[in-house]
């Protein structure tokens, strides 16, 4: 078996034709969507997703496209061998940001390969589940911040949706290392309006988005303890794993980080300083399924919990990450983008299922999750590149 045929669709939900009120409230969805697609030469088909971010595709297709040589006439079994290759020869071990992007997606698309070919799902290709559903928290979900519409949103998701916990940022504005105290405290004021409104028994993740200096995200983190959220997520550049520990230090809500950081070498530093107590790596952007696997299993030598990341579809980008969120030990719980479901809904088959906050694994080969093709096409054409059948 061999790969024959690579092809990258980039799709955007929010310039779409959607139905829901929801959907509508969201006047600009902020990024697009990237899926990757693998042919072989027998007649199976993998798919797998680039994680990106606003006006970054360009950049991720492109790599997509360098890579095309180390992975046309290639054998999908030979996943290990292609990121290592693909590290040493094309990134010359200068990997960036969108180079990990594109690893991850023709990686994911290959362990979809190899699911349908053995007829299992990529859980039991990696050793067999320890769960089975996996808990997801709300995101995407908060339309604004102003008071009366951040309450109503987050009851929503709790009341019609069944959502345990429910994960925001609480800052407005451009992202400041050093803002004024005043902002601080707004921040912490519509933390404070989620809780209120849900009550104490559901789980409120406080995002931060690498925004504050070390000293501005102290002061913000005692500010909300009294709100009792789940976690602070990134309130520091990730690059400065110590600030991030100076913040962890001075506080009891558990500190994570990791979106930003790709491949085991990055996370290295997070574990041997014990700079968080909890991960969040993107299975679509720090390499891909065994990667997320590998990094898992240095975090549970430091008692370090993860949470995979999932800014990206809630259909193939959230299929891959499932599969490992059943097989890792330290797994705690997986992001869930609620603003992108209905799009991603309509261009898979067999979409993950959210109840009471939790995903039931399915038994259905490699992903268990598969793109309607002719669905994501529609009107996405211009979108498509083709690099060709080149056996």
């Amino acid at each position: 078996m061999k790969i024959i045929n690579l092809e990258v669709f980039i799709s955007n939900p929010g310039k779409n034709n959607l139905d829901d009120d929801f959907s509508k409230s969201i006047k600009y969805f902020g990024k697009n969507l990237i899926f990757v697609k693998l042919e072989t030469d027998i007649g199976i088909t993998g798919w797998g997703e680039c994680y990106s971010q606003s006006d970054r595709d360009t950049q991720i297709t492109s790599h997509v496209e360098k890579l095309k040589k180390y992975i046309m006439d290639y054998s999908p079994f030979n996943i290990r061998n292609f990121v290592l290759g693909a590290q040493r020869d094309f990134s010359n071990k200068r990997p960036s940001m969108d180079f990990w992007c594109a690893v991850s997606g023709i990686e994911i698309a290959m362990w979809d390969i190899l699911g349908k070919y053995f007829d299992q799902p990529i859980y039991n290709l990696l050793g067999g589940k320890i769960r089975e559903r996996i808990k997801v928290y709300a995101n995407g979900w908060a339309t604004s911040l102003e008071e009366e519409t951040l309450a109503k949103n987050a009851l929503d998701m709790v009341n019609n949706r069944g959502f345990k916990a429910l994960k925001f940022d609480p800052f407005t504005g451009p992202w400041e290392d050093w803002p004024e105290n005043e902002i601080l405290f707004e921040a912490s004021k519509r933390v404070g309006t989620v809780r209120e409104a849900v009550g104490p028994d559901i789980e409120i993740l406080v995002e931060v988005h690498r925004r504050l200096s070390v000293s501005k995200a102290q002061l913000f983190t005692k500010e909300i303890e009294k709100f009792k959220p789940f976690w602070i997520e990134e309130p520091c550049i990730s690059e400065n794993i110590d600030g991030i520990k100076e913040v962890k230090d001075v506080t009891h809500i558990p500190i994570v980080t990791g979106e930003a950081l790709y491949s085991r070498n990055m996370f290295r530093d997070v574990f041997q300083k014990r700079a968080a107590d909890i991960i969040n790596p993107d299975i679509c952007n720090t390499g891909g399924i065994l990667e997320l696997v590998m990094i898992s299993s240095m975090a549970e030598t430091f008692s370090i919990g993860v949470s995979p990341h999932g800014w990206n579809s809630t259909g193939i980008g959230a299929s891959a990450a499932l599969q490992v969120s059943s097989v890792i030990n330290n797994f705690i719980i997986y992001e869930y983008m609620v603003h992108v479901e209905e799009f991603s809904k309509k261009i898979t088959k067999n979409h993950p299922i959210v109840e009471d906050s939790f995903i039931e694994l399915n038994s259905l080969p490699g992903l268990g999750t598969d793109i309607d093709e002719k669905e994501l096409t529609f009107n996405e054409t211009k979108n498509k590149r083709d690099f060709g059948n080149l056996s």
